[in-house]
């Protein structure tokens, strides 16, 4: 496997008796979208902050492609790409202006990238930043992020503002960083948007890390319901000793039982009893997200 594009160690950011993150480790891959997903206040924003030295860290360690990510290096933050959460910019300047200067302090010439990517976003440079709607301010955003084609890209709530046609071309953007194998946290509230965007995800919640699992697998671990239909009623005992099964209803000539794990053995059971109908309902990544906040223990 690639080495990592992001680690963290037990990265720790710690506010006198309240601590922002205790602990967190994980690994971005190149060509991967990391989701990373937690209420307000769990401490998503400290943790990229921190990651991207803003902020400095009580302990642990970070690496961004393979430098130390915690020392302020110019050299490393030409390679990174960050769009915070709380997008401030200079209202006084154009959208041009104000993106020559970021491409200016990258050391870069970004004119064809911008222009390119204000096109696809339909933004119109000539405009003062103040004479912007949310949304097209958040373009700004997105382009100052992408521009220089970054290796490494953190985006706290990328497509806030952002209309249908912005949000789908952005996501066409996002698949253009992974297929040249550039590495992706992405961290929103729009966790239907994750689900689609992300290859891995971590929760966070109260500073910790409460998982981090490719998506599939958190899906495939997780409660799922499934309803067996039949001509008559078939008895619950059929489905007795099957690990996979957590509980289990008979309602007529339906089972409906709750299963978490591979469905092979119940399938087959039920193929042999005459079933004639089968619903299964899979659960979404909001729901896993909301079972693994409230409760924890779970998953």
């Amino acid at each position: 496997m690639n080495s990592p594009a992001v680690s963290l160690r037990k990265l720790t950011k710690s506010y006198g008796k309240n601590r922002g993150i205790v602990d967190i480790s994980f690994d971005i891959y190149p060509g991967e979208v990391f989701g990373f997903l937690g209420p307000n206040g769990a401490g998503k924003s400290t943790a990229i902050r921190t990651l991207l030295g803003l902020i400095s860290a009580t302990s642990g360690t970070a690496e961004i492609l393979g430098q130390d990510a915690l020392k302020n290096s110019a050299e490393l933050r030409a390679q990174v790409g960050y769009l915070p959460g709380a997008l401030s910019l200079n209202s006084n300047y154009t959208a041009w202006e104000l993106l020559h200067q970021f491409a200016k302090l990258r050391n870069v010439d970004c004119t064809a990238s911008i222009q390119d990517l204000a096109s696809r976003l339909k933004l119109d440079l000539h405009k003062k930043i103040g004479e912007l709607s949310k949304g097209n301010r958040q373009k700004v955003g997105v382009i100052q992020a992408f521009m220089h084609l970054p290796k490494v890209l953190f985006l706290d709530e990328p497509t806030s503002g952002l209309d249908p046609l912005a949000q789908r071309e952005f996501e066409k953007i996002l698949d253009e960083v992974k297929a040249r194998g550039g590495a992706v946290m992405l961290s929103s509230h729009v966790l239907s948007e994750v689900e689609h965007l992300a290859d891995t995800v971590a929760v966070i919640n109260d500073g910790k890390l409460l998982v981090v699992d490719r998506v599939a697998n958190l899906k495939a671990k997780a409660l799922r319901h499934l309803d067996l239909s039949f001509d008559t009623p078939v008895a619950v005992s059929v489905f007795d000793g099957i690990a996979a099964v957590k509980s289990i209803e008979s309602h007529g000539t339906t089972i409906s039982c709750e299963v978490v794990g591979s469905e092979h053995e119940i399938l087959k059971r039920a193929v042999e009893h005459g079933v004639v109908a089968v619903q299964s309902h899979e659960p979404s990544l909001e729901e896993i997200f909301l079972r693994l906040v409230e409760s924890p223990t779970a998953q």
